[in-house]
C-alpha cells in the first residue's frame, strides 16, 4: 500500500469556532485520508472566536495532529472604542446612518492599521515556527485559508523559505472584492497595499481555490492559477426528523445575518401580506437560527411582523440543521452589489441536502441563482423584486395550506464533501 501523502492546513477557525468559517477545512480533513492524504493542522493556540460550538468537536478523528501556537488580537482596543465593535471579530460592523463617530474610527483604524486584517499580528511567529517545523517533517503541500487573508502571509512567507513545496491558496470569501472592502475607510496607500499583497499572494501561488464560478473566474483575470470548489453539505448531517407539516407555514433562516445582508424588501412584502390576507397574518411565522444583528431585530419589532417572529438565537450545527428541516421556506440573503454575485453562502448547500426551498436575495444574476436553477430547489430575487416575491411567497403559502409542497430537488451529489474532497485531491 502506498505512503499517505502529507498536507499541512493552516487556518485560523477550527473547532470549537462555529459558523460557516470552520466548516470547510473540517469537512475536508475529515475526508482526505479516504483519497490517501494525510493531514495535519495548524491553528492559534488561544484565539478570540466570535461563535463558539463545542459539538463540532466531534467531528475531529483522534488520530489528526494538531500544531498550535499562541497569537495577539487587538479587539480589545476595537472594544475600547464601543462594544459593538465585537462584531468585527465576524467580519462584520455598523453601517450608514447606524455609524456613530466611534464605529467609524473603529473601521477606519482596522483597515488602515492592521493589513490585512487584525490576525496579522500571527503571521511573522508563524512563518518562523512553521519553517523549523516544515525542516524537521516532509510534507507534499500546505493550505492556506482566509479569511482572515493574513493566513495567506504566512504562506507567502513559507513558500519563499520552500519554494518547491506545493501551496494552495484557498479563498473562501474574496479579499479586495468583498462588498464590505468598500466600507473600510482605507487611504490611498492603504487599499495599494491590501491590492499588492493579493496580487502577490495570486501570483505566487501554486493554485488558488474560489467556492464560487464567478469569483474564481476574477481570480484567473488577476494572475492566479485558480479553480471553483464551492462549499457543500455532509450527508450524514442532513436532519431525519422532518414534520409532514408545520402547524404553521415556516420561513426560517439559519446563521449570521448582519446589517449589510438584510432583505429588507423581505420585512416589506411580509408586512403588506399580513396586512391584507387574514390567513397569512393566523397561519405564517417566521424563525431566526442564529445570530441576527440587534438593528435588524429592532426594525422588525416596530412593524407587524414582531408578533410572528420566533428568535431561537444560537444553537449547534446540529440543532440548526434540524430548525431547518422542520421549515417550510428556508431564506438566504447575499450582498446587494454586483460585485458579490459570485458569493455563495456555505448554508446554500445544507439547505439542498434537506430538500426544502430556497427563497434566496442577492445581485441580478449571481451564482446562488445559478446553482438554484440546476437543482430546482427555489428561486432568486434581487432586492428592489417587490411583487415577483409577493406572488412566489403567496403560492408557497398556497401549497402549503393544500399540503402540496413536494420538493423536487435534483443534481445536488455534486455538493457532497466527499465528492468535493475527491475534486480537490485531483487538484493536488
Amino acid at each position: 500500500m502506498k505512503p499517505a501523502k502529507k498536507i499541512l492546513i493552516i487556518t485560523y477557525y477550527w473547532p470549537p469556532a462555529g459558523g460557516p468559517g470552520v466548516q470547510r477545512w473540517l469537512k475536508f480533513v475529515k475526508y482526505l485520508p479516504d483519497f490517501g492524504w494525510k493531514p495535519f493542522v495548524f491553528i492559534p493556540e488561544n484565539p478570540s472566536y466570535p461563535i463558539v460550538d463545542e459539538t463540532l468537536e466531534k467531528e475531529i478523528s483522534n488520530d489528526l495532529e494538531i500544531i498550535k501556537t499562541k497569537i495577539w488580537e487587538p479587539y480589545q482596543l476595537a472594544e475600547f472604542f464601543g462594544k459593538d465593535n465585537k462584531k468585527f471579530k465576524a467580519g462584520q460592523f455598523d453601517v450608514g446612518k447606524n455609524q456613530s463617530w466611534k464605529s467609524r474610527l473603529s473601521i477606519w483604524v482596522r483597515g488602515n492599521f492592521f493589513i490585512p486584517d487584525a490576525r496579522v499580528f500571527w503571521v511573522k511567529p508563524s512563518v518562523n515556527f512553521l519553517k523549523k517545523y516544515l525542516k524537521e517533517n516532509q510534507f507534499d503541500a500546505f493550505i492556506t485559508t482566509g479569511p482572515p487573508h493574513s493566513m495567506h502571509l504566512i504562506g507567502l512567507g513559507l513558500k519563499k523559505e520552500f519554494p518547491d513545496l506545493k501551496w494552495i491558496a484557498d479563498f473562501r470569501d474574496p479579499w479586495t472584492e468583498i462588498s464590505y472592502y468598500k466600507h473600510l475607510k482605507l487611504t490611498k496607500a492603504a487599499d495599494q497595499k491590501h491590492r499588492d499583497l493579493e496580487q502577490k499572494v495570486f501570483r505566487t501561488a501554486d493554485i488558488t481555490l474560489a467556492t464560487s464560478f464567478s469569483d474564481a473566474e476574477n481570480f484567473r483575470k488577476k494572475g492566479a492559477n485558480s479553480f471553483c470548489i464551492t462549499n457543500g453539505y455532509d450527508r450524514h448531517e442532513v436532519a431525519k426528523n422532518i414534520k409532514t407539516k408545520n402547524s404553521k407555514f415556516t420561513l426560517s433562516y439559519t446563521g449570521v445575518l448582519e446589517q449589510l445582508r438584510n432583505p429588507e424588501v423581505l420585512w416589506t412584502v411580509l408586512n403588506e401580506l399580513i396586512s391584507e390576507n387574514e390567513d397569512f397574518k393566523n397561519d405564517f411565522q417566521l424563525k431566526f437560527v442564529g445570530r441576527i444583528d440587534d438593528k435588524i431585530m429592532t426594525e422588525i419589532e416596530k412593524s407587524e411582523l414582531k408578533n410572528l417572529v420566533r428568535n431561537l438565537g444560537y444553537v449547534s450545527h446540529s440543532e440548526a440543521n434540524i430548525e431547518m428541516a422542520n421549515s417550510d421556506l428556508l431564506l438566504l440573503t447575499n450582498f446587494p452589489d454586483e460585485s458579490s454575485k459570485g458569493i455563495i453562502p456555505g448554508k446554500i448547500f445544507e439547505y439542498l441536502a434537506i430538500g426544502k426551498q430556497i427563497i434566496s436575495f442577492g445581485p441580478k444574476e449571481s451564482d446562488v441563482k445559478k446553482i438554484l436553477q440546476e437543482t430546482n430547489a427555489g428561486k432568486h430575487f434581487s432586492y428592489d423584486d417587490e411583487s415577483e416575491l409577493k406572488v412566489f411567497l403567496l403560492q408557497k403559502f398556497e401549497e402549503w395550506k393544500s399540503g402540496n409542497t413536494i420538493s423536487e430537488t435534483q443534481n445536488i451529489e455534486q455538493f457532497s464533501r466527499k465528492n468535493l474532497t475527491k475534486k480537490l485531491t485531483e487538484l493536488l
